[in-house]
């Protein structure tokens, strides 16, 4: 019994002494980890904020696919940052920011299908006084401008008109989960163009409704974002603690 005991312990010193002696191992490689993980993050933010910049641009638009992927590209940027900076709130802001946004184009289509749905045969009733309901037939008629009023086009305006405020609406909640997200990124890095940039897309978004000044504001501030990704030093990282070492 004492041998097999001395063994017991034995093994335990041994197993203890070889884990202390990988623990320096252990923590550069988690320091290096670390430096990658931020290096990488910049190139990933500021080159998704790019695409998104330009994503606008004539010619370069295809479909929306290039802001498409820079917003992906900024979002694994902002998760990378979240979990390095240890704050969950510059991702998770972010996040609410987006399916907020998401949520609210949803329901503006949704009143769009339902406009045009509610109203377009009541509307082709009176620009074609033939039309005996046979969609098939609407080919072969001519349109009576004259038939058209304020009270056939009503329904229409009424609808754009609430797709409008809805997208107002849902712009200004998605832009201020975004500019938390971005306020919280500029303290942990140090990097104020972060907290400008957000700033200029609440403004944006806020004045939105003057359609060049609102978007305008809203796509420097993307070029902002990406200058500040760039801006973000590897050595701002979070130092690691050396008392595991020395214990």
């Amino acid at each position: 019994m004492r041998a097999h005991g001395s063994k017991i312990i034995l093994s335990i010193l041994i197993k203890g002494i070889s884990s202390k002696a990988f623990i320096p191992t252990a923590m550069i490689r988690c320091s290096e980890d670390q430096k990658m993980s931020i290096g990488t993050s910049k190139i990933l933010g500021g080159v998704g904020a790019l695409l998104m910049f330009i994503g606008v641009l004539p010619y370069v638009n295809y479909f929306g696919v290039i802001e498409i992927i820079g917003l992906i590209l900024v979002m694994v940027a902002l998760y990378n940052l979240g979990s390095h900076y240890r704050e969950g709130s510059i991702f998770n802001n972010a996040l609410y920011g987006l399916i907020i946004g998401i949520v609210g184009v949803v329901i503006s289509v949704a009143v769009v299908i339902i406009t045009v749905l509610t109203s377009l045969t009541d509307f082709l009733y009176e620009i074609f006084p033939d039309w005996n309901g046979d969609w098939t037939a609407l080919s072969g008629l001519t349109p009576d401008p004259s038939n058209i009023t304020l009270d056939s086009i009503a329904p229409f305006l009424a609808g754009l008109f609430a797709v409008l405020i809805i997208l107002w609406v849902f712009s200004i909640i998605s832009a201020f989960f975004i500019r938390r997200s971005f306020g919280t990124l500029s303290a942990k890095s140090g990097v104020g163009l972060f907290s400008t940039a957000g700033l200029l897309l609440l403004i944006g978004a806020v004045i939105i409704i003057l359609f060049g000044i609102g978007l305008i504001l809203i796509w420097i501030s993307a070029l902002l974002l990406a200058i500040a990704f760039f801006q973000i030093k590897p050595q701002q990282a979070q130092p690691t603690t050396s008392t595991s070492a020395s214990a």
